[in-house]
């Protein structure tokens, strides 16, 4: 019996370790630059937001519609699309200037927390697109008053709640560094999908020649590949002062984006090919 006690205690000590170990981890990593942030000194109010986005889009939204005849939101969506394009122009250059077009080493980068002006110049550019993935919850929202729920897939629904996660992480904890990187590509190819986005919203007129939606998917694959062997080469740097539990979450986030949207691209494109060469056949 004493024994037991003794392992348990042993045990909960250990529990103790790890749990301390982490709050330490996260209170030594505070970014104090980024805290008086707008949205950016504590989870709840993101929390709240993420709540109401996923209520709305899988309970009150359809519920809400389920009588109705969709929206058009043709002028709405014709803004929120150019001013997408416009913020991810932005983001991408605030990226280039503030790091990855010469400060930054792509082999290990680690967070700076200093305040000269090209450290803060990426500070601003992680926290504004923190606030650009919250904006992009929208996406979902319009699916669902115009009554596309076939859009609203599981893949769709994770990826907009999770980037607003890891972006919240990244403005409180890590406003620069090497996992800017994700950031910095994934609005680059934002610039692209949202103009998609924009001129599909300009009517059937436009819409016919708009062939390479599946290589926006492609594209979105080849980032997450890009990543995922950023962040795992971190381990493999002894000496690299990045943490390496961060780039270990990146590479897992990665790879597990890279399944999701490879999946994606095989039923939406792949099959989707397969049945048209397959009924083209059948007419010959």
């Amino acid at each position: 019996m004493v024994v037991e006690v003794g392992k348990m205690s042993v045990r909960l000590n250990e529990t103790n370790t790890i749990v301390d170990r982490m709050v330490n981890f996260f209170v030594e990593h505070e970014d104090l630059r980024t805290k008086s942030w707008f949205l950016s000194n504590a989870p709840g109010p993101l929390f709240m937001i993420l709540g109401a986005y996923l209520y709305f889009c899988l309970y009150a939204g359809p519920r809400y519609m389920r009588d109705r005849k969709p929206f058009e939101l043709k002028n709405t969506l014709l803004i929120y699309n150019a001013v997408q394009v416009l913020l991810s122009w932005v983001l991408f250059y605030e990226g280039y200037k503030g790091g990855w077009g010469g400060h930054y080493n792509f082999k290990c980068q680690p967070v700076t927390y200093e305040s000269d002006p090209i450290s803060m110049r990426m500070a601003r550019a992680v926290w504004l697109y923190y606030i650009a993935k919250i904006t992009e919850l929208l996406d979902t929202v319009f699916f669902v008053l115009r009554k596309k729920q076939r859009q609203i897939s599981f893949l769709h629904l994770y990826h907009h709640t999770l980037m607003p996660v890891c972006a919240f992480i990244g403005v409180k904890y890590f406003a620069g560094g090497h996992g800017t990187l994700l950031g910095f590509i994934n609005s680059f190819i934002h610039i692209i999908m949202y103009a998609y986005y924009l001129l599909s919203a300009m009517g059937p007129k436009v819409q016919k020649y708009l062939w390479w939606k599946k290589y926006i998917t492609i594209l979105q694959i080849v980032q997450f590949l890009i990543i995922f062997v950023h962040t795992l080469q971190i381990q493999f740097q002894p000496n690299c002062n990045f943490p390496k539990s961060i780039a270990a979450l990146l590479t897992f986030n990665a790879g597990l984006f890279t399944y999701m949207f490879s999946a994606f691209y095989v039923a939406n494109y792949k099959k989707e090919a397969a049945a048209q060469a397959k009924l083209a056949a059948k007419k010959e």
